[in-house]
């Protein structure tokens, strides 16, 4: 496949990932969108008549903005990561509002084994700031890579102490990889590259809007096995992550604070709600991700059991993967979700596999 087509499908206006995919899938490859007529678009799911005129009409236009992507990827040394390539993040992979292509510099692994994201207010007091790299530091011990934004504090906070105890760190950005936002974050930045990575699905000449940031994090949540929320208001950006993170069956945590703090109410009002688990310390986040248990014990294949086609269908993506989500094992399975959790309840009752929170599965 062309990465010109690649890069230019997700060039053309109004198109987002959604109706994007659908075409890929429809006409086989991004190339064929360049040579199909409007009465091929309109058959295509997703796709409206006005919307197929749009593509039309913008296609071109797209295709030129894309060779001026590329020659800023060469120059930059840009990783692009296409979604059906075996280098997508495996963890966006599944959604079906994952970008079609992703920008990325670094040397972090996109596919670890343990995630977190962190975010939290730009305007965080010492209380969160303490609590913050308090919490990063000791998941160290876990092995977990922090996921941010690359936003004034919390986000700072928490890539600055990854990068200062020598963990991989990604900050997802709301913008192209030509600039850094903020700017004082331009050496922090840089240290990230070299021990993680930058990550974003705007292309170079894409500037900090209001409208990417909800799309960011999204990113941040998807990537993440668990969000973290540290100081905010009872609106932003750490609130938005938080109800992707849930819409995602990803668990939430939340540091509490002082009832008269502005910015307590909105991880106190997650916690009072049931929708994030309070938490005090990494071992909180471990006790209850149940990581101290899968770091010590070893997988053990129950070769004496006999298992249906579909049972030990489940049991080797599990057992590939060490641990899925339950809406990632329905989509490579392909069956309906009630089919798959009643084959879960006996795999279970045979001792094979065991739950974990947020919808996730691994061998017993």
């Amino acid at each position: 496949m062309s990465l010109l087509h690649q890069i230019a499908i997700t060039k053309i206006n109004n198109v987002g990932p959604v109706s994007a995919k659908s075409i890929i899938a429809h006409l086989g490859s991004p190339e064929a969108l360049w040579s199909t007529s409007a009465a091929d678009l309109v058959s295509i799911p997703q796709i409206a008549q006005t919307t197929a005129q749009q593509i039309l009409s913008d296609r071109d236009d797209a295709l030129s903005r894309a060779e001026i992507e590329l020659k800023f990827i060469e120059k930059n040394k840009v990783s692009t990561l296409y979604y059906l390539n075996d280098d997508y993040p495996r963890r966006l992979k599944y959604f079906d509002q994952s970008p079609v292509m992703l920008y990325y510099q670094g040397s972090a692994n996109l596919n670890p084994q343990r995630t977190i994201g962190i975010v939290g207010t730009r305007k965080p007091s010492e209380y969160g700031v303490i609590q913050c790299e308090k919490i990063v530091e000791g998941l160290k011990t876990y092995g977990v890579s922090i996921i941010s934004g690359l936003a004034y504090g919390i986000d700072t906070t928490s890539h600055r102490k990854s990068v200062e105890t020598g963990q991989e760190t990604i900050g997802v950005l709301g913008h192209g990889l030509d600039m850094v936002y903020p700017a004082t974050n331009r050496k922090l930045s840089q240290k990230m590259v070299n021990h993680g990575g930058l990550l974003t699905e705007f292309g170079h000449d894409s500037k900090p809007d209001r409208e990417n940031f909800p799309l960011r994090n999204r990113i941040i949540a998807a990537l993440s096995d668990a969000v973290i929320i540290v100081e905010s208001a009872l609106r932003g950006g750490s609130i938005i992550t938080a109800t992707f993170a849930d819409a995602y069956n990803k668990d939430v945590f939340a540091v509490p604070g002082r009832v008269n703090d502005e910015m307590s109410t909105g991880p106190n009002k997650l916690i009072k709600s049931h929708k994030a688990h309070m938490i005090e310390s990494a071992k909180d986040i471990a006790y209850i991700m149940r990581w101290d248990e899968i770091s010590n014990q070893p997988i053990q294949a129950q070769l004496f059991i006999e298992l249906s086609d579909r049972e030990q269908s489940i049991v080797d993506y599990i057992r590939s993967h060490k641990e899925l989500p339950i809406d990632t094992l329905q989509h490579l399975m392909q069956i309906p979700a009630s089919e798959l959790s009643s084959i879960l309840i006996q795999l279970e009752f045979k001792g094979i596999v065991r739950p974990l929170p947020g919808k996730r599965y691994m061998m017993q």
